[in-house]
């Protein structure tokens, strides 16, 4: 299992409310690249929560919403910052 981390102050939208305050957390398997887990304290979290949700039910790997382009300034787009240097897949 991979955990990444990031604080909220990653964030543009969350400079943009002047609320840095928060991070995003997500777990990924290691064997399959699946999304296992996400925790997401912060501004506007129910955005970024609703995509990685989205991505968990369709079992997508942690790799379908890192190739998304997320509208700017939002939350939603902290998730490009969250697994940016991510290996393409880390299945094994």
């Amino acid at each position: 299992m991979v955990e990444l981390t990031q604080p909220m102050a990653a964030v543009l939208r969350t400079r943009t409310l002047s609320e840095p305050r928060g991070f995003m957390k997500m777990l990924i398997a290691e064997g399959n690249d699946e999304i296992l887990g996400f925790t997401v304290f912060g501004a506007e979290a129910s955005e970024p929560l609703a995509a990685v949700q989205t991505s968990m039910i369709a079992r997508m790997p942690y790799t379908a919403p890192r190739r998304a382009i997320c509208a700017h300034p939002t939350t939603t787009e902290g998730l490009t910052f969250l697994l940016r240097n991510t290996p393409a897949s880390l299945a094994r």
